[in-house]
This record gives structure tokens, sequence and C-alpha cells, in this order.
């Protein structure tokens, strides 16, 4: 491992090296000093070992490669100096808080949505101790965990029954493996998906060893097309939501009610991938309409199968929701036990689900929907106070305020832009490039975009108390 700092100047001659060899100290007298002492109470003797010797190896090697110029580099103090960086870097969580000033809501690279402060809160007890996952408390029976958000899920999608996996892509996965193995399932051309990370429909389908039967063109998909696909080994029709990306102008599928009556007709089973998965009408946070679960289950679909991260702003999940025979099938079959989902997962779910019962509770409380919903002056007035925290930092930095776009993320909406606001960073001393690669690094953490040779900052994705710790942020970026 490098070193995260040192200093490097004129090379060394080499018939001074050896004695500077000498001045590094041995691993005996490096764990009797009093900074290490403290590191052994905190931290595994061989993991305090381990970066003492990685860091008396790093001095050693720039010894010997001429790129030391005093001794007094290279006593214990530096070993120590050197070992107590590479301890930091060690220990420090890889997964940490950042500051989304992207404009992207739903970020993937940085979790996706943000749990409501108030779920968060009311998991602390529960995540201490022992919980009641998969145990009934009158009977102190059993139970199957999924059972715990299956009545809130059935209440807000109108389904009979309901259970989740780890992603949308599992619940693809163990929907198709337990209802049409070896059996064909018939998909539109133009609902053929790739998302992120090269999840691709037809390889899914093959892994699940169902056989997929396309029909239509990419554009246009009639009713009769399915109709002439059937056959006595056809065991569903599903239905794919293009969740990033649109086909527009000439274009055209079967309505889900027309497929629901296709399926009902040839005893069929009708399975409906919405993706993201709305379980509210977007129109009322000034969003196009997405697909919403509940029509689909009142449209006829067997099955609907949806994500936890997206829409819902839970954790990660696949949710699938329908008829209660085939949920029953599903939790028999033996990917279930795979691809389950463990009780954070479920307690931050069922506690996020509450809040859809209440629109305006959802707009207040929900992350998600409350930066959807911010008026797009509270965004200009945060931003105007980050242009002035910038600006007495000093002439070295160059502040721009202007109009932007944020975009709802993760494949959701992926064409539709929500207006916003951003602020453009230049600094004299740093490139844009290294100033936004400064700001990652940053003990904030703050991840912006370049657009236009600037560092943007979105403030839609900013909260109010982020702004005076982005200036903190800037100002250590650019010393």
């Amino acid at each position: 491992m490098r070193a995260p700092s040192g200093h490097i100047g004129r090379a060394v001659p080499a018939d001074t090296r050896q004695p500077l060899l000498q001045r590094i100290p041995s691993l005996t007298e490096l764990l009797k000093r009093e900074a290490v002492l403290r590191w052994l109470q905190t931290h595994p003797h061989s993991l305090v070992t381990r970066v003492l010797r990685q860091a008396a190896a790093q001095l050693r090697d720039r010894i010997l490669e001429g790129r030391l110029v005093a001794p007094e580099e290279i006593g214990a103090e530096a070993v120590e100096r050197l070992a107590g960086e590479i301890l930091a870097a060690q220990t420090r969580p890889r997964i940490r808080a950042a500051i989304n000033a992207t404009g992207i809501l739903l970020h993937t690279g940085l979790g996706r949505a943000v749990f409501p402060e108030g779920v968060v809160d009311s998991l602390l007890a529960e995540l201490k101790g022992y919980c009641t996952l998969a145990v009934h408390p009158e009977s102190g029976e059993r139970v199957e965990r999924d059972e715990l958000v299956e009545d809130i899920l059935t209440e807000l999608t109108g389904a009979e029954a309901a259970t989740v996996v780890n992603n949308n892509a599992a619940a693809t996965l163990l929907v198709l493996a337990g209802l049409a193995a070896q059996r064909e399932v018939i998909v539109s051309r133009g609902q053929l998906i790739e998302i992120g990370g090269s999840f691709r429909l037809p390889e899914v389908m093959a892994q699940s060893q169902a056989r997929l039967v396309e029909v239509g063109a990419t554009n246009r998909t009639h009713l009769s097309d399915y109709q002439r696909a059937i056959t006595a080994q056809t065991a569903a029709l599903m239905r794919v939501h293009p969740s990033n990306y649109r086909i527009v102008g000439f274009a055209g599928t079967p309505g889900l009610a027309e497929l629901a009556e296709l399926a009902r007709r040839h005893h069929l089973t009708l399975i409906d991938d919405l993706g993201a998965g709305a379980l509210v009408d977007l129109r009322q946070f000034g969003l196009p309409p997405e697909p919403i679960v509940r029509e689909s289950i009142a449209a006829g679909a067997d099955l609907v199968l949806f994500s936890g991260d997206k829409l819902i702003g839970g954790s990660q999940a696949g949710i699938i929701v329908g008829r209660r025979p085939l949920i029953q099938q599903l939790r028999k079959h033996p990917l279930m036990r795979a691809i389950r989902v463990d009780k954070t997962c479920l307690m931050v779910m069922e506690r996020t689900l509450h809040l859809f019962r209440d629109p305006e509770r959802l707009r207040r409380e929900h992350p998600l929907y409350r930066m959807i919903c911010q008026p797009l002056e509270r965004v200009r007035a945060r931003a105007r106070a980050l242009q002035e925290g910038l600006a007495a930092l000093g002439s070295g930095i160059e502040v721009e305020v202007g109009d932007s776009l944020a975009y709802l993320g993760s494949g959701s909406l992926p064409t539709e832009a929500i207006a916003s606001v951003a602020v453009g960073l230049r600094a004299r001393n740093v490139g844009v490039n290294e100033l936004a690669r400064r700001l990652r690094l940053d003990e904030a953490c703050v991840f912006s975009r370049i657009e236009s040779d600037q560092v943007k900052l979105d403030l839609r994705t900013v909260t109010d108390p982020q702004v005076p710790v982005i200036v903190q942020a800037v100002r250590r970026a650019t010393a």
C-alpha cells in the first residue's frame, strides 16, 4: 500500500542511504510509543503491527529509491505518522455519509432512496436487540418473515397476497422459475429491456429455464401477435415496463386489461413487471403518470413485480403482489430461501410503507417526495445561501447561480426533468476535475457534476444544514 502522504525531494546519494536505513526503528521500539499504545487500546495487535511494518517498509523503499532528503524524515515519529495515516485509511468505513449535489434524486451510486428520518429513528431499539422477525407473538410459532409486510402491501395495492425478495431482478427470476420453468412466456420485443449492470430480461429468463417467445416489432405489438403465439406450452404472458427508456412516435402495445382477458381465456398467468412501481399517482407531485400497482391488479394482472428502493423509497427489495395461490406457490419454491430479505430490509420497508397511507405525511416526511415537491423558490434560496457562503471564502473562487434540471434517477421517469437551481464553481488554483475529486474525497464527501467547465452543485438534492458543510468542504478543497 502506498503512503497516503509523504515529502518527496531531491535524490539521496547512494553512499548515504545505509545510515538512513539504520534510522528506521525496530517494531519493538515502535510498539512502546505512546501513540501506538493508544492504538492498541482500540485496535487488534495484529492490525497495529501490520500497519507499523507497512509504514517502515514504505520509508525503506523511499530511501532505496533516493526519494528522501533529510534524516529527520525517517525516525520513529515519521514511521508513527505514516502508520497512523495507513491505520486511519484501513479502519475508516468504506460506506459513509455523502452529500448528493448531483441533482439525481434516486442516485444508484449514492444508495438510491434516503430513508425517512422517522423510520431510521424507530429502528434503533429493534436493531440493538432481538426482534419478532419470524415468530408469532401470540402462539410462539414460527411464521414466514415476508408475512410481516403482507398486510400493508395488500392494503396499498388491492392484491390478495404479497411476498418480498432481495431485488426486482430476483422477483422476476423467482416468478419465471416458479411458474414457467420449461414452458413458454410471451413478451413483446419492445419490452426486452436491459437495465443497469447489464441485467437483460432474456438472460434472466434463460436462468429461470422459462422459454422466451418474442412477439411484435420493436415499436408496435398487437393483441393478435400474442394470440398467434399461444401454444399448449405457453405458461404466461408478461408485460415489462421499460423503466429506463421510452419509445415515442409510431408505437403501441395492448392495454393490460386486454392482455388479462386473453390470458384468462387461455388459462394463462399474466405477469406485470412494473420496475420502479408507483403506489400513488405521481401527478399529484407534478410528475407525469407512471403505472400504479393498484391499477395493474384492478386491470387483471395475476402477479405484479416492482422495486422497493425506487418510488417506494425504502430498502432494496423486489416486491411481488397478486393472487394468493400463486404467492403461496412462490413461497414454497427452493429459490425463495436463497433470495429472501433480512430483518433490516423488512423493518425499513414496513415503516416506509405506512407513510403512503397519508399523502400529506408522505410529502412532509418522505425525503424523496419532499425533494420532488420542494418549491423552486425554496431551492433558489438555498442556492443563494450557498453562493454567499462561497463568496465569503475569497476571490480565488468564481461562483455562479443558474437554472438547472434535476432527475428522479434509477430508471424512474428517465426523460422527465424537474426544475432546479445549481451553483457553478471554478477555483483559480485547482482545475475543475481535480476540484470535483477533492470534494468527493473530503470528509464531507460531496458529489457534484461537471458541466460547462464548472463544478455544478444542484441544490434540489441538498438540505439546508448541508449548505455550510459544503462551504467548508470547498474551502478545504481549494486551500
